[in-house]
């Protein structure tokens, strides 16, 4: 609060500005009851994504990781569609105008969504062209048809005809062969194509497998050096063994992204069943953007924007590669760890190894807290599968919200369950492009003998719980696991997980603590 003679010197200047030629001030925002106090949801997190792929230009990084940061930010831009975009154009035909806490309409955040996302892609292509030249520099070359040798398209037919060749089929599209449905992320090669013998035009299709890799390495000598040739080109160079008697007039890729929103009714009486009709149904979502290559005809661009039922807002020209989330491949395809990360060992904690391995007897001693990545996830693998195979041990509690292909925790689960332990795991099913594993895994667990519960319908379970019970000395002892992540580092770092160490309050509790 002002004193008598702050107020009396605050009057005075107050009176100096109010003089000829002096400037009106600023009146005062009041940001306790303003929107301009909040910052957009969505626009910080393409934000976020722009940080991302700043990581691709960072020099620090070797050549491949930068390559892998472009190929996460583009495959986070894709999802970003698929949810984020997607909830604000079923508001938008909902005709809801109910503004966001910044202040902004579901339309007026879509417009500013599409500014920044040009942007952003138009960033993308750019980093992309600079990291294909850094990579021509070490001996890694994309290569185009008319770059390729005579040798070269001569392996690539054979390479063609054995392993591509069978898995694809092309597409005429005409009245009596409607137009196909193309599914999410669906890679497609649109063609404008004329009969030899009359000429008749005829537009057609050639549907990208998901189960082919989009790059292919052509032959040459030794590992450090490679000429590497898209998917698409490939087929492009053999049109005439899917078409023959018709001329290629014009072609061009596009790619599609459907609204892969998942809404659940709060009243659902079976949670599971209807996750997997909502998950049918997300199949077919609308398209929420249409991804065409710069370089496809306009009569065909108009063509597959028809067909897609597609405003012109969600139409994305790509002047240059498309799907460049499966970039992240390339580094499979290439044998150069000089261009990664030097691969880190973690260590296996100490009091566990001094114990012969028995994770309990290591925790008896005392609480123990394992901090990850610097410390080996497989002990809790072991905790878990040391007790499913202890014939002391009488139950197990865990709640699982993303898991592997080959979940080494939820084999140890169904181990446990049908060596007759009682065990209960608590699975979330709203775990975003995973449910449908998830719930895969709930039947496994169910048909081992697990009880299996669901979240709630509000909340999302995040949290890593281990509850084993064991008997010893004629008395029940709990262990439990706790595990937590939080973000610490920038990713030019390996993610650190942390959380404060916890101590159990009763003695017959043991407690093992996962950063």
């Amino acid at each position: 609060m002002a004193d008598r003679s702050q107020v009396v010197v605050m009057k005075e200047e107050a009176g100096a500005r109010s003089g000829p030629g002096a400037v009106e001030p600023t009146p005062a925002i009041d940001l306790v009851a303003s929107p301009d106090r909040f910052i957009n949801r969505e626009l910080s997190w393409l934000q976020f994504n722009r940080r991302v792929l700043e990581e691709a230009a960072n020099e620090a990084h070797p050549l491949l990781e930068r390559v892998r940061f472009l190929s996460i930010s583009a495959n986070n831009l894709d999802e970003f569609f698929m949810v984020r975009v997607a909830g604000l154009k079923a508001q938008l035909r909902a005709g809801l105008t109910l503004k966001s806490p910044d202040g902004l309409t579901p339309a007026e955040q879509l417009t500013r969504i599409g500014d920044a996302v040009g942007a952003l892609a138009s960033d993308q292509q750019k980093r992309w062209r600079e990291l294909r030249q850094m990579l021509a520099g070490h001996g890694i070359v994309l290569t185009e048809v008319p770059e390729m040798a005579k040798k070269e398209k001569t392996w690539l037919e054979d390479h063609f005809l054995r392993h591509i060749f069978p898995l694809l089929t092309p597409l005429a599209i005409d009245p009596a062969h409607p137009f196909p449905f193309i599914p999410n992320l669906g890679f497609t090669i649109a063609l404008q194509l004329a009969r030899a013998s009359d000429g008749k035009a005829m537009n057609a299709l050639i549907r990208m497998p998901n189960k082919l890799d989009r790059f292919v390495r052509l032959p040459g000598e030794g590992t450090a050096a490679a000429r590497v040739s898209t998917l698409e080109q490939v087929i492009g160079l053999f049109i005439g063994r899917l078409f023959p008697g018709y001329a290629v007039k014009g072609q061009g890729a596009f790619r599609v992204i459907r609204d892969s929103e998942v809404e659940i009714e709060e009243e659902a009486e079976d949670l599971v069943r209807e996750f997997e009709t909502v998950l049918k149904r997300r199949r077919r979502g609308s398209v929420i953007r249409l991804e065409i290559d710069a370089a496809m005809p306009v009569e065909l661009r108009r063509f597959v924007q028809r067909a897609l039922a597609c405003a012109d807002d969600e139409i994305f020209l790509v002047d240059g590669v498309l799907a460049l989330n499966e970039l992240s491949q390339l580094i499979g395809l290439l044998d150069r760890p000089d261009l990664e990360f030097v691969p880190y060992n973690p260590r296996y904690p100490e009091r566990i190894r001094d114990h012969a391995g028995d994770c309990f007897a290591a925790i008896r001693q005392k609480d123990l807290v394992v901090h990850h990545p610097y410390e080996s996830f497989d002990v809790v693998v072991q905790f878990l599968q040391q007790a499913a195979r202890d014939p002391d041990v009488v139950a197990i509690k865990q709640t699982l919200y993303r898991t592997s292909a080959e979940s080494p925790i939820v084999r140890a689960l169904v181990e446990a369950a049908e060596m007759g332990k009682s065990v209960t795991a608590l699975i979330e099913l709203k775990a975003r492009f995973d449910e449908e594993a998830n719930i895969r895994w709930s039947r496994a667990l169910e048909r081992a003998g697990a009880q299996v519960v669901y979240g709630f319908i509000e909340l999302k379970t995040h949290a890593k719980l281990s509850m084993v019970v064991r008997r010893e000395g004629g008395a029940l002892a709990s262990y439990v696991h706790v595990g937590t992540i939080i973000r610490l580092r920038p990713a030019s770092t390996p993610i650190s997980r942390s959380s404060p160490p916890i101590r159990s309050s009763r003695a017959t509790s043991r407690t093992f603590s996962t950063m």
